[in-house]
């Protein structure tokens, strides 16, 4: 659980591959690595960080 995507964990993707799979994600101090059909079972909410 501390290592994985859970309610309220907050994320960033850091990079897409040129073909667009896989994504590179920060999350909580490290990188992971997820293809897009593991990437389609997260739900997200979109924060705004401009304000």
């Amino acid at each position: 659980m501390d290592m994985g995507f859970v309610s309220g964990t907050t994320f960033e993707i850091q990079k897409v591959a040129p073909l667009g799979d896989p994504v590179d994600i920060l999350l909580k101090g490290y990188h992971v690595s997820i293809r897009n059909n593991e990437a389609e079972t997260i739900l997200v909410e979109c924060v705004d960080s401009q304000g």
